[in-house]
């Protein structure tokens, strides 16, 4: 139905030219009023002559010419390269077709990727995951480096990988100001990464101790709670989170509770992107409104209404991220507890088995003894 319309209107505009300037008695008076040139004109006047309304519809500037397609065999192997080698760009790719006897310009290098629709690396990327995925295809050590490349800057930009609640955390410090006979006021902030359920709470300084303190009296009492093991936390390299492990309490607390510390990439606070995308919202969706309608005197009456908040952005907003999809953060948290129930079912059903096997294998040599 619109092909139609299409048509109807293009036939419209055409034929609307041509008799125009036959109304008018003036070529260049009907191009300048319908915005066409006269070489346009003549074109179309020509058509209509040989083939009737109908050719104007067909009747186009550009037609393709084949003959300066390249030949199929260099195509062919373009392709391939572009699959082979997802990392490399034209002029690369162009001057490593020149050294098998395959001659190409970097500028028809891109006009046949952009008709495989491999124009770009994340294009390559993903057609060549798509490959492995149907065919089973052992990638090589080039295609596994430039894989690797991307998850790192996936990373760098807030993609993160994460399968379920507890999964992944984010942790993080954000200097909320300074109080008037309080002094400066630093907020210590967790985001599960999957279901993006948040936890901030104030301090006065920023210490190992202070965000040590934070996940053992919010985060890890509520994921206990509801029995999902806390696996992992992602933070920045600041001295309240890294150090000799020691020596350093907040190092010592994630050993203790047997939780693996990933640090973001050097000179890249993006890293932690979705804790760093949430001190934003409550900025501007907490801070900035709080601190215009309430004078503070003191830490805990602020605690109270940022907990107040959090009630808010955990149990009623609703959140637009990858996971959430319009749902709240805890409706999230809730479904993807099955994820964890299913995973905790599997594992120790693998686990009893490999102890079946282990005693079976031992037997043997329990009763020779």
């Amino acid at each position: 139905m619109s092909t139609l319309n299409s048509n109807k209107t293009i036939i419209k505009n055409k034929v609307g030219l041509l008799n125009l300037a036959q109304e008018l008695g003036n070529v260049s008076k009907a191009c300048k009023v319908m915005g066409f040139s006269r070489d346009t004109f003549y074109r179309y006047q020509k058509a209509a002559e040989e083939g009737g309304v109908d050719a104007l519809i067909n009747l186009s500037k550009k037609v393709p010419n084949r003959k300066n397609r390249v030949a199929p065999e260099i195509e062919k192997a373009l392709v391939q390269i572009a699959i082979d080698q997802p990392a490399w760009g034209q002029v690369r790719t162009s001057n490593e077709l020149r050294k098998k006897g395959l001659s190409i310009s970097p500028a028809g290098v891109r006009c046949v990727l952009m008709r495989h629709n491999l124009e770009n690396m994340k294009k390559r990327l993903n057609a060549l995951e798509e490959k492995v995925a149907k065919e089973g295809h052992v990638l090589t050590e080039a295609q596994l480096q430039v894989m690797e490349k991307r998850k790192i800057e996936n990373e760098a930009h807030g993609e993160i990988e994460t399968e379920h609640p507890g999964y992944l955390g984010s942790q993080d410090t954000f200097f909320v100001g300074t109080l008037k006979g309080v002094g400066r006021v630093y907020q210590q902030t967790f985001v599960d990464t999957y279901s993006k359920m948040a936890f901030a709470k104030l301090y006065t300084m920023k210490t190992a101790i202070t965000a040590a303190d934070m996940l053992n009296d919010q985060v890890l009492p509520f994921f206990d709670q509801h029995e999902v093991p806390m696996l992992r936390i992602l933070t920045d390299r600041g001295t309240e989170y890294c150090g000799k492990v020691e020596d350093h309490d907040y190092q010592l607390f994630l050993a203790i509770r047997d939780i693996d510390h990933t640090r973001t990439k050097a000179r890249s606070p993006q890293t932690n992107g979705i804790v760093e995308r949430f001190h934003r919202t409550i900025l501007n969706e907490f801070y900035q409104v709080a601190f215009r309608k309430k004078i503070y005197r003191d830490l805990d009456e602020l605690q109270v209404d940022l907990d107040n908040y959090l009630k808010e952005y955990n149990f009623d907003r609703t959140h637009q991220g990858k996971m959430c999809c319009g749902r709240t953060p805890w409706q999230t948290f809730l479904d993807g507890k099955e994820i964890v129930k299913e995973k905790t079912v599997n594992n120790n059903f693998n686990q009893e088995s490999t102890n079946e096997k282990k005693m079976i294998e031992e037997s043997p040599t329990e009763i020779n003894s």
